[in-house]
This record gives structure tokens, sequence and C-alpha cells, in this order.
């Protein structure tokens, strides 16, 4: 399945349900209850900032042109494919923090215990399973959307035109 993650700002209400999600689907319980017995916790790979009025879930935007992937000296993190995750093969990561550096979003972390990278990997066993990532499909506002370029084009243009429609309708209600 390809696409990335799609975040509707108006929608985001701050519940860090996508941080959770995210932290069970990594965890090897795969279950809540589980996961949060587990030593150590799993690591959720999105996290959720709030600026002023807005919360706006932040992980990694798996980039065409991904610099991480230009600095890794090892070679650990490989772009799958054009609208594909950037993963991590963990074993080959020798936690040198350059991709942390260069990443423009700063989503990229160390994991808990300081040695390997941590980050999104778009939930990549279940889009294997044609199945959307665990962050989008927790969200229960549908803040976060996993689309394609295309359906987000698509989307844009349908809002715009939705948009310019009710502006030009308005303004002919105007009379001077």
């Amino acid at each position: 399945m390809k696409g990335i993650i799609y975040i509707d700002v108006d929608k985001c209400q701050g519940c860090k349900t996508c941080e959770i999600e995210c932290a069970i689907e990594h965890s090897k319980s795969k279950n809540l209850f589980g996961a949060i017995s587990e030593k150590p916790l799993p690591q959720y790979r999105v996290k959720v900032e709030g600026l002023d009025e807005f919360n706006v879930p932040l992980q990694c935007r798996h980039c065409e042109d991904a610099p991480c992937i230009e600095i890794c000296p090892t070679g650990a993190l490989k772009k799958l494919g054009v609208e594909q995750p950037v993963i991590l093969e963990s074993e080959l990561c020798i936690g040198c923090k350059w991709c942390v550096l260069v990443c423009p979003f700063g989503v990229l972390k160390l994991d808990s215990e300081g040695k390997l990278i941590t980050k999104c990997d778009l939930c990549y066993e279940r889009l294997k399973l044609n199945e959307k990532p665990a962050c989008v499909e927790g969200c229960p506002t549908k803040a976060l959307k996993f689309m394609t370029m295309d359906e987000i084009v698509k989307d844009k243009k349908e809002k715009f035109l939705i948009g310019f429609k009710k502006a030009k309708k308005v303004s002919a209600e105007i009379t001077y």
C-alpha cells in the first residue's frame, strides 16, 4: 500500500491516541495490557506537539530525497520507493545521531536505551497486509489520513473549488 500520512490540524484535539496506538503496534505483545508491562516500554514514533490553539501529530515525513539516508554512514536507513516509507535496519544502526541532526522535521530520536534511532516506519508490516498505519486507524477524530499524493491533490482541489463557489455566491448576493 502506497501513501503518506496527511494531517488535518483543524480536527486534531491533541488526545495522543496516535501515540498510544503507535507504541502498542511497535510492542512485542501488540495489545495495551501486554505493552504496559513490557521492559523496556514500547516507544511511540509519532508525537503530538501543541502550538497555541493547534495540535499537530509529528512523525517521519518519509522524504523522497531524505537527508537522513544520505548522511547515514552505515546505510541503516533506506527508502523503499516512491510514496513508500523510509525504514531503519536497526542491526546496521550505530547510534551516531547524524540522521537526528539533519532531519528537517526534528522527528528522529534515540530509543529508550540511547543506543539506536527510533522512527516512524508507517507501520510497514501493516502496509504489507494492505492495512493503514496504527496511528491513522486509531485516530478518533480522523485528523490523520493515509492517502496517496494524487488523493491529497484531488482533495485540496475539491476544497478550493467549494470555497471558490461559496465566495462567488456571496459576492453575487452583495449589491451596491
